[in-house]
């Protein structure tokens, strides 16, 4: 089989296809035939080696796939061949509240991931792919779409009749949309160009923001709310970003803190964060538990995934590349 390993970090050019040997699966494992995987931010992170939790050369990339089961491995008792499946990001976060011993298993960052032919898993890291979607859909669920469940959920769900604020038009803000929208909420969306907002609009978003024509859009959310602010900001920009997400809040609203895409490092806006008496969460993806009731919902409301591109394996360096230039609108997949 085939597989893609970053020899070590720094660019593309370090990313070599090579020749291994077929995994065999043991007890309570299955092998699968990888047949698509999707990139996330943490991925452009990692190649550059600025992946905030720990990452080492020489691992097979990315922490999101789809595909068939093709053996079971004895005492096999949730899939069987021929099933189509979708990898969790956590491999042994099941449930409940977020243990740190979870990071302990990052697939593509301290361990292998999925930009290979075939991989061998427990059967504990795996769920059924929704049979509507494709497998290139699929693969675009692990991270992003269960990161904007995740963080319009917890135990405070959005309401219908709530006002969701989502940052930029990367995987999660899409699927922060089209989750918002399917729970009832309002949505005010944030991006860098009118077609771009167009695009937004056409998934849902009630109203668009473009932070270039306004780089103080806090304002302009607190226009768009009547002075009132959001309920929920689903936070992916990160330092460059909170002060302005945090003046953007309501009064006891909740700020979902999910990435570092905005780089630039502020003061926090320490006036700003008291007054809104605001509720502060830290998302790390979710378990297996949040992805179960994550696709329950993407069944009631037959949610399509937003794919920007897709790429065939041979052209995986390409995929990247594509990535890294900023200019796409929803996921890029990679068709294996």
């Amino acid at each position: 089989m085939q597989s893609y390993r970053f020899k070590q970090f720094g660019n593309l050019e370090h990313l070599e296809l090579q020749q291994e040997d077929m995994p065999i699966p043991e007890a309570r494992e299955v092998l699968i035939r990888v047949r698509a995987t999707s990139l996330n931010y943490r991925d452009l992170a990692i190649m550059h080696g600025e992946y905030t939790l720990p990452s080492s050369p020489g691992h097979i990339p990315l922490s999101d796939a789809a595909g068939e089961v093709i053996q079971v491995g004895k005492r096999v008792e949730r899939f069987k061949a021929g099933d189509r499946v979708v990898n969790t990001f956590m491999p042994r976060w099941f449930g409940g509240a977020f243990q740190a011993s979870a990071h302990d298993e990052l697939y593509g960052s301290d361990r292998d991931g999925w930009l290979t032919e075939y991989k061998v898993v427990s059967e504990e890291s795996l769920l059924s792919l929704p049979d509507y979607l494709s497998f290139e859909q699929g693969a675009t669920l692990p991270c992003a779409a269960v990161t904007a469940w995740a963080a319009l959920n917890g135990d405070r769900p959005v309401k219908a009749g709530e006002t969701v604020l989502t940052l930029g038009s990367g995987g999660v803000s899409l699927f922060a949309i089209q989750l918002a929208k399917a729970m009832g909420a309002r949505v005010i969306g944030t991006t860098s160009s009118e077609a771009k907002s167009a695009q937004l609009k056409a998934l849902g978003a009630d109203e668009v923001i473009n932070y270039v024509q306004h780089p103080e859009w806090s304002e302009e959310v607190l226009r768009l709310t009547a002075g009132r602010g959001v309920n929920r900001v689903v936070e992916v920009g990160g330092p460059g970003t909170l002060n302005q997400s945090i003046r953007s809040i309501c009064i006891g609203g909740e700020l979902a803190l999910i990435g570092f895409v905005a780089r630039d490092a502020v003061a926090i806006d320490f006036f700003s964060l008291f007054k809104s008496a605001a509720r502060f969460r830290t998302i790390s993806v979710g378990s297996r538990e949040d992805f179960e009731q994550m696709n329950r919902a993407l069944v009631q409301h037959k949610i399509i995934p937003v794919i920007d591109s897709v790429f065939p394996f041979a052209e995986a360096k390409q995929a990247w590349q594509r990535f890294d230039s900023r200019q796409h609108v929803g996921k890029i997949v990679i068709s294996h």
